[in-house]
């Protein structure tokens, strides 16, 4: 094979995950088990060097991006993790070295299943220096969350390497296109569209941002005669909220005030939190009034008004430019973007990531996005959607139709260094002249940005484009409600934490409105998820909705209880799943489990009574010991975590307190339910 052809072909594997297309296959993500290793953690030749789309190159050759079993046995394995579920028809693993040894492939449903799709009884050299092995099969009843690749790397002598491993729903996902960065495949449903003068003005608006929701629209104005300061103030923030979301008309803008504006220094917002109750903002606010580019600041909504940024705490936070910044907090509430210059990057402004620490109120050191993304140029204005894996960005750097022109990449894996090749948004949004700050709602159907080009008086405006399917953030779901007291139905400030349930890994944090209580959370599609109110002197009725199959975006409304702490009072687990008519504990009820036992070793004097529910269908008395059974399962599982088995007393009802109406299956799963009543605190 030529080196053209080997290069035609890794474009072909790569493009698997770049293709714009309904997101129909997905990369290695995380390795949970494996025999050996070649070194530890991320150094050369590590497992976690499967992770993501392929990357090894040149083919044929040994490389650092690929991993190496360290031993030489019959059984070598690894086994991986994607981040969404698919109802899986292809397997694709890439040998990229002296390929050969894998025996089996088995993929891993969502219950921890394993399925058989490929077997190989003679493993042996094959001619070829490398090899991507697709494997194609019928489509099964279950979904695919994982592979586990088996190899006998002692009977291909020398060095065995694996870079990728991927699946994918639909056959061929994988080599049917090669990726092109050009933009006949960019396309968007309609030129760009000026918001008008209730938005813009004939001074420069720019850095728009855009609640998850798509209803509220804030930006800056720059030099207005209404800006605090007058026309002298450099810049403030305004905002305009949807008026007709048929028309996408907007009310007449409004200037935010004080103390988010001041007269002397450039206000501006970087984005804000998924219910609209916390904006980030440029700059650190001083007791003098004025501003100092020394990190971002939080403000949050209250009755009365928005409250005065406060500094938020960036482990070793240092920008060596001191007239540009961006930041861009993620709908999870949990990661942060920022566009900086430091010493360890390319050269001039870089893309950056930041992690919420433990303590909920600091953030973790930059880490710098890598290669794909940065290069010796600036690169800024990052925005990543609701889906936190599609990255928008401006770039001087990767060339294009002007000075800076609007990016889309995707990340691959959690390192948050492996992206796929940044993709130029084409001519329809980029121009000769400066467009940026491109930002999309959680429903993935409308972009803004600013641009030069057609603004009033000439000047810089904020835009808004229709985008086809093909170039959309994967599907979310958006949901919301209000936090209440389950006794006085009346709202409770607290927080919202979300997880997904087949991992038990928090995704978001986010706060309720001190108003009404309301929250508002943006939940990926391809898991399912168990959300949670939590606030002082109350336990939390948690709430599950599982989002694996929607392909489309959707809104859900769903308010959330708080039970005072108290004897007497009765929690639902939500969140505790079983078997159909069986008594066996799903993995997908840990988390939940956990968290209650935890409750019990923080209050080491409390007693609960565990109460079984079942529906009315089937025998009256063996639904009165499927509940008895159920519940005693979870006493058993609370016992082997450390809990005293005297604190916890069980009883099954059966059919017999029905919460719901049995009549409809909408209603009657409610009345399947466990719960626990506080019988001594």
């Amino acid at each position: 094979m030529n080196s053209k052809k080997i290069v035609l072909l890794w474009g072909l594997v790569a493009g698997m995950s770049t293709m714009g297309q309904a997101q129909h296959a997905v990369w290695a993500a995380k390795v949970v088990d494996v025999s050996s290793q070649k070194t530890d953690g991320k150094e050369p030749f590590s497992p976690e060097k499967v992770l993501g789309e392929p990357n090894a190159i040149p083919l044929g050759q040994a490389s650092n991006e690929a991993w190496i079993p360290k031993k030489s046995g019959n059984s070598e394995f690894i086994e991986i993790r994607f981040v969404k579920s698919v109802i899986a028809r292809q397997v694709t693993v890439v040998e990229n070295f002296n390929p050969g040894s894998i025996t089996t492939i088995e993929l891993v449903d969502t219950r921890g299943n394993k399925h058989p799709v490929y077997e190989n009884n003679t493993p042996g050299p094959i001619p070829e220096q490398f090899r991507t092995l697709q494997v194609t099969f019928a489509a099964g009843t279950y979904r695919t969350i994982g592979v586990v690749v088996t190899m006998n790397t002692k009977a291909v002598n020398g060095v065995n390497q694996i870079d990728a491993i991927g699946v994918a729903d639909v056959v061929d996902t994988m080599v049917k296109k090669e990726f092109k960065n050009d933009e006949s495949i960019v396309s968007f449903d309609s030129a760009m569209v000026n918001l008008g003068p209730t938005v813009n003005s004939k001074y420069v608006d720019t850095h728009p941002v855009i609640s998850p929701d798509g209803r509220t629209l804030f930006f800056a104005r720059q030099e207005s005669p209404q800006n605090t300061g007058g026309s002298r103030d450099v810049q403030d923030v305004w905002f305009s909220t949807l008026a007709n979301a048929e028309k996408k008309s907007w009310n007449p803008a409004k200037n935010i005030g004080s103390p988010i504006n001041t007269p002397n220094d450039p206000n501006g917002v970087a984005s804000v939190s998924a219910n609209g109750q916390q904006l980030l903002v440029i700059g650190v606010y001083q007791p003098d009034g004025t501003i100092v580019p020394k990190g971002p600041s939080m403000t949050r909504r209250t009755a009365t008004g928005w409250t005065k940024p406060e500094k938020v705490e960036i482990e070793d936070y240092y920008n060596d430019d001191a007239e540009h910044v961006d930041f861009f907090l993620a709908t999870s509430g949990k990661v942060m973007l920022m566009a900086v210059q430091r010493k360890d990057g390319q050269g001039e402004q870089d893309l950056y990531v930041c992690f919420l620490k433990p303590d909920g109120k600091s953030w973790t050191r930059p880490r710098n996005l890598g290669t794909s993304i940065n290069t010796k140029k600036p690169e800024f204005a990052p925005f990543l959607a609701s889906d936190n894996k599609t990255l928008y960005f401006a770039s001087e750097g990767h060339g294009g139709y002007g000075k800076s022109d609007v990016f889309y990449s995707k990340r691959l894996d959690d390192s948050w260094t492996n992206w796929t090749k940044p993709r130029n948004l084409g001519s329809t949004v980029n121009s000769p002249d400066f467009d940026a700050y491109y930002v999309v709602s959680a429903a993935g159907e409308d972009a803004y940005l600013v641009s030069d080009r057609k603004g009033i008086d000439g000047s810089k405006d904020i835009f808004r484009i229709n985008l086809t399917p093909t170039f959309r953030p994967e599907v979310v779901t958006l949901v919301r409600g209000r936090v209440l007291d389950a006794a006085s139905k009346k709202p409770v400030a607290a927080t919202i934490r979300y997880e997904n349930l087949l991992t038990g890994e928090e995704i978001g944090v986010a706060e309720t409105s001190p108003i009404d209580g309301s929250y508002t959370i943006v939940l990926p599609s391809g898991t399912q998820y168990g959300y949670r109110a939590e606030a002082k002197d109350y336990l939390a009725e948690s709430d599950n909705l599982d989002v694996t199959d929607r392909q489309k975006y959707s809104e859900v409304t769903q308010d959330l209880y708080l039970v005072p702490f108290a004897v007497g009072q009765t929690i639902k687990l939500n969140n505790i799943f079983f078997a159909q008519s069986k008594y066996y504990l799903r993995e997908n009820s840990y988390p939940e489990l956990l968290r209650l036992v935890k409750i019990l070793k923080d209050y080491p004097q409390v007693e609960i009574k565990l109460e079984g529910h079942t529906d009315n269908q089937g025998d009256p008395l063996l639904n009165v010991k499927l509940s008895l059974d159920r519940v005693n399962e979870v006493k058993k599982y609370l016992v082997q975590k450390g809990i005293a088995g005297t604190r916890i007393t069980t009883e099954g009802f059966g059919g017999s307190k029905p919460v719901a109406s049995n009549d409809q299956e909408e209603t009657r799963k409610l009345n399947r339910r466990v719960e626990f009543r506080i019988t001594k605190k």
